[in-house]
């Protein structure tokens, strides 16, 4: 049953949309003795020599380096990992902007991760209690707390079921019933129209066509020192892929910041006028 006040869904994709690169990036790759461009480079060859899922080969390669050069890999390692991850210019104080900002327009503010890269390590990031729920990659681990397997692997089609998911207030990434399950548009806890949807390329497209096309807002952020990344916005935008594109600055003084609040504003005003609509004398 939908809440008293209306819920808006932020619902973020990470590496090049909260993080200006991949999260392997910032100490795992280095500590394997590899480059990014060595490790990426051959975790496309494991993908197209197998006609495998990128998802997989990447998680398979880290399991292997890591293996080969001696290092353990527990949550706690990859969460250490992720305490090295650069973020974006404002993120770490984003939330509580939003979520005050919210607030005073009488709706309750969520934050969703939608990822193909690892839980693990965005549970080491500064901002991971900003979450309600984190959909990412992740792995199985054996009886001495070592990843052995992976457990969930998120591709640009797997994360559109979190998007059904969050619209029926399901946090389960197990659950394949309750999501496929035909529920009345009022009884969903996040209609569609009250979602915002950050990404940053190609593997995001599924998800902000969805979100678009069922009356959410899809916005195409950009590393603002990266001239072919904001060339991919500008396309998605170009082909109506998405609502709006934005810098990937995320302090107050903003775009990011004017844009996402003047959207709170249309929720909260068409909210409003979908109430005066069902009074009856």
């Amino acid at each position: 049953m939908r809440s008293k006040k209306p819920i808006v869904a932020l619902i973020y994709d990470f590496d090049g949309t909260l993080s200006p690169g991949n999260m392997q990036e910032f100490g795992f790759i280095q500590a394997i003795g590899k480059s990014p461009a060595e490790f990426w480079q051959d975790s496309d060859r494991i993908a197209i020599g197998q006609d495998a899922s990128n998802v997989l080969s990447y998680m398979k390669l880290m399991f292997d380096e890591a293996k080969k050069a001696g290092i353990k890999l527990r949550r706690e390692d990859f969460r250490s990992f992720g305490e090295k991850v650069e973020l974006f210019e404002g993120v770490r104080g984003w939330f509580k902007l939003i979520n005050e900002y919210g607030k005073s327009r009488g709706v309750i503010i969520e934050h969703y991760i939608n990822s193909s890269g690892l839980s693990e390590m965005i549970e080491g990031t500064p901002i991971a209690s900003e979450f309600k729920r984190i959909f990412a990659c992740s792995f199985l681990y054996d009886e001495n707390g070592e990843a052995e397997w992976p457990g969930v692997a998120v591709d640009y089609t797997a994360k559109t079921q979190f998007l059904f998911k969050i619209n029926k207030g399901i946090l389960s990434v197990r659950d394949n019933k309750l999501v496929n399950e035909s529920q009345a548009e009022d009884m969903k806890r996040i209609p569609f129209p009250h979602m915002i949807y950050f990404g940053d390329g190609d593997t995001d497209v599924p998800c902000m066509k969805i979100v678009k096309m069922f009356g959410g807002h899809s916005v195409a952020v950009y590393n603002p020192s990266n001239e072919h990344k904001k060339e991919t916005a500008r396309k998605l935008l170009r082909q109506q892929r998405v609502n709006f594109m934005t810098p990937a600055n995320y302090r107050k003084d903003g775009r990011t910041y004017h844009l996402v609040c003047s959207i709170i504003d249309k929720i909260a005003a068409d909210y409003e006028l979908q109430r005066l609509a069902r009074f009856v004398r």
